[in-house]
């Protein structure tokens, strides 16, 4: 039977989460957001909000102290001889490869689009939006004011840009890296769900 793999990446306040969970019902197929990281955690020992933290609070350091080492998180294993970073990606990546072997699924986040790269099934998304409806998201989701919404989309779109390029090696949203993307702004979360939905039967994904 063909499995339907779904990995979404998504801008901070582009609808995501909401969309994922729309998508689950729809397709009645689970979605794994915050389940990844509590099962790395339990693979890898590490806090899970500490694996949490990392995709959006990544620095520039981060960066330069990741390409400063010659190790290859994408294939390896949790291992407590190499920087936590890396024990913590790779214990994400071991998670997402074993819940998509296991059968359809909707990932979120965690470079899934990267970690999946050469699984048949997988379909790859990112979402956007504009940056008015992004601010007034955080805005309401986080009770902030203005000034200090745009500084929390700013970080973590900048830790999240850190995190993917660090491990990944390439641009956090680029193209060529995703098979659809798509303006939540335009499409609004409904038409978001349609739209990939649409594209899972015409290319047979299910």
């Amino acid at each position: 039977m063909k499995r339907t793999i779904i990995a979404i990446s998504r801008e901070h306040g582009a609808g995501g989460t909401a969309i994922g969970k729309k998508l689950s019902e729809e397709l009645g197929i689970p979605v794994y957001e915050r389940k990844v990281i509590e099962l790395a955690a339990e693979k890898s020992g590490l806090s899970a909000d500490y694996i949490g933290s990392l995709e959006e609070n990544s620095s520039r350091s981060f960066l330069f102290n990741l390409v400063s080492h010659s190790y290859s998180p994408a294939s390896m294993l949790p291992q407590y001889d190499v920087p936590v970073t890396f024990s913590a990606y790779a214990a994400q990546g071991q998670v997402i490869r074993e819940l998509a072997a296991a059968g359809s699924c909707i990932v979120i986040g965690r470079c899934a689009e990267y970690i999946l790269r050469d699984d048949p099934d997988v379909l790859t998304v990112f979402l956007r939006a504009d940056r008015e409806d992004r601010i007034a998201y955080v805005m309401k989701e986080s009770g902030l004011d203005r000034k200090a919404a745009e500084q929390k989309l700013k970080q973590i779109d900048r830790g999240r840009a850190n995190y993917y390029r660090g491990y990944t090696g390439d641009e956090w949203g680029s193209v060529e890296n995703h098979d659809l993307s798509i303006n939540t702004s335009v499409s609004g979360i409904d038409g978001a769900v349609k739209l990939i939905v649409d594209l899972i039967e015409a290319t047979g994904r299910m």
